[in-house]
């Protein structure tokens, strides 16, 4: 307490200086018209400023919820144009068809959005993390896409976190095909390039140009036919005359993956189902 005193004696000119400034500028401002209109525009000018800077700021911050939400939202357009897809389809196969049964539903696949937290390109062998685990209903073995096409299919998964193998991994192979052509041959990263994929085992027959889309096959579980993958870039040379490889320039940027949908459907499931009892048959039966 003595010292805050002494430290008040001792400034207390100053102190006496400043009570006055600040008198004379409210008398300056309040009395005078042209001093107060100075004032009160300043004033306002400033304000508007801090709260423009705040709405900036709190603009900013509310950007990745906002980018959240367009993707949810993107997802399900998605949802509703395999829907639509499947609908066409359905009454396609109805009119070319006196009698049929459709198994599955006219909706059968639903996405569940994830963030990456972890991606390699580099490496020989690519791995993907996301943080979406078994209890938001992801299982091994489901498919995963971008805004763009393929990531790749769920290899590992956790309570709240999975691991994918990357499009960018020789072990994973997707079957694909030409749009518009219904040969098709298996995709494979060859190691090299990020951006690149072979498409190989393509009859020798298979019509193509430089510039085609290549899209899922659907033949298998995991993706839905006509899911575009990439495009034809050129072809390359091959030992086998039956058969050529096409090199495609991947439509999914694997150095800038950030968000991603894994493709989740009852059909699938029962798939993969019936190829689990078919290859436990097969091994009962050698036994």
């Amino acid at each position: 307490m003595r010292n805050l005193i002494d430290f008040l004696v001792k400034h207390s000119t100053w102190f006496v200086f400043a009570f006055y400034v600040i008198v004379s500028c409210i008398f300056l401002f309040d009395k005078n018209p042209y001093q107060h209109h100075v004032y009160m525009t300043s004033a306002g000018k400033l304000t508007a400023g801090i709260y423009d800077l705040s709405h900036n700021i709190t603009s900013y911050f509310n950007l990745r919820e906002t980018n959240e939400e367009l993707q949810v939202q993107n997802a399900r357009l998605e949802e509703e144009l395999l829907g639509m897809k499947a609908t066409l389809q359905l009454y396609q196969e109805r009119f070319y068809a006196d009698t049929m049964t459709v198994s599955e539903t006219l909706r059968p696949y639903r996405f569940i959005i994830a963030s990456v937290i972890n991606n390699s390109i580099h490496k020989p062998y690519n791995y993907i993390t996301i943080n979406k685990g078994s209890r938001d209903g992801i299982r091994p073995e489901m498919g995963v896409v971008d805004q763009n096409g393929i990531v790749g299919v769920v290899n590992i998964v956790g309570d709240n976190y999975s691991r994918l193998i990357s499009l960018l991994n020789p072990n994973f192979r997707l079957s694909c095909k030409v749009k518009g052509n219904d040969a098709f041959g298996s995709l494979v990263w060859d190691g090299k390039d990020p951006g690149v994929a072979l498409l190989e085992e393509l009859p020798r027959h298979t019509i193509y140009t430089t510039g085609d889309t290549v899209v899922t096959s659907g033949y298998s579980a995991m993706f839905p036919e006509g899911i575009p993958v990439g495009i034809v870039a050129g072809s390359e040379k091959t030992i086998d005359d039956n058969f050529f490889t096409l090199r495609v320039n991947l439509l999914t940027d694997f150095s800038r993956l950030s968000t991603v949908r894994v493709i989740a459907s009852d059909v699938a499931d029962s798939i993969r189902q019936v190829e689990t009892d078919t290859n436990e048959s097969k091994q009962q039966n050698k036994q």
